[in-house]
């Protein structure tokens, strides 16, 4: 399912993100009708999610982050989410992730991830959230990434 431009979806990201940072996602001065297109195209910070898979894939990513990993959107949507930090890097990717799912949300995150091409970046003070619905159901994890830099 294509979830660039989905009005569903958009409202479980910025939903869950509003209930459990405290803030919107998206600014007010876009209108909540433009919001999914904004923040998929337009949006300066990157935003992934990742769904309930045992080994979770990709089913969002905007343009920031397809260009900051160097993937397509059918390339992003395809890959298991533990592919984008470097295997030494892993172990530390899922107790950080273990984290957010007890608590909900963490802020102020920093790690090395790795692109297509193999060139490895730091994301710095993202915060990763639960996917959440309004009915409380679990549907995965989304991260806000407001900064990388090369290493």
């Amino acid at each position: 399912m294509d979830l660039r431009y989905d009005q569903a979806f958009y409202e479980l990201l910025s939903g869950s993100f509003e209930r459990l940072v405290h803030r919107p996602l998206v600014p007010s001065e876009v209108r909540p009708e433009d919001a999914a297109r904004w923040l998929y195209e337009d949006a300066p910070f990157g935003v992934l999610a990742h769904n309930t898979a045992d080994d979770p894939i990709f089913v969002y990513g905007n343009k920031t982050v397809q260009e900051r990993f160097e993937y397509s959107w059918e390339e992003l949507t395809a890959l298991p989410s533990r592919l984008s930090a470097e295997a030494p890097e892993r172990s530390e990717r899922q107790r950080f992730l273990d984290e957010v799912q007890q608590n909900g949300f963490v802020a102020g995150y920093r790690g090395i991830r790795i692109t297509k091409s193999g060139r490895r970046f730091w994301i710095e003070d993202a915060i990763v959230w639960q996917l959440t619905d309004g009915d409380g159901i679990y549907r995965g994890q989304a991260a806000l990434l407001p900064r990388t830099s090369d290493l």
